[in-house]
């Protein structure tokens, strides 16, 4: 397997059992999954885990990275930190096709919460399916990243 078909997830405590859920889909359509998300129910906290899958993505160890948390939102802004990183949140499969093909991201969040493990298996798969159309969205994404002394 090559970086760009491997998929780090992540999670909180929050999201374990839907998170799992995911890595065992995504691995049965032929992704490596690599999972560094906690195992067991005990409070853990969001940013560090969206942070450690960030970095995963931004070094190119991984081609692309799916974060959950409660609402999604924690551990987006989490992974939106580090930089090269571009995570959006999302509850519905537009959205998810729409930040791939618009925005280039890299890394979905997802709420567990928020979203059934129905409708997050199709959000998954409308982000993994989706790609990056470029032309004038390539101008967009690119006034995304930061400017030197920014």
């Amino acid at each position: 397997m090559t970086p760009n078909t491997r998929v780090v997830l992540s999670s909180d405590h929050a999201a374990i059992a839907l998170r799992q859920t995911i890595a065992t889909h995504i691995s049965g359509l032929g992704w490596e999954v690599e999972d560094i998300g906690p195992t067991t129910p005990e409070s853990t906290h969001y940013p560090e885990h969206g942070r450690a899958a960030a970095l995963r993505v931004a070094s190119g160890d991984c081609g692309l990275g799916i974060v959950l948390c409660g609402t999604g939102q924690g551990i987006m802004m989490a992974a939106n930190k580090v930089q090269g990183i571009r995570c959006g949140v999302c509850s519905d499969t537009f959205s998810a096709r729409m930040i791939r093909q618009h925005n280039n991201a890299n890394m979905l969040a997802l709420g567990a919460r928020v979203v059934g493990e129905g409708l997050a298996i199709e959000i998954v798969d409308a982000f993994l399916a989706s790609k990056f159309e470029g032309g004038r969205h390539a101008t967009r994404v690119d006034m995304i990243e930061p400017v030197a002394g920014d």
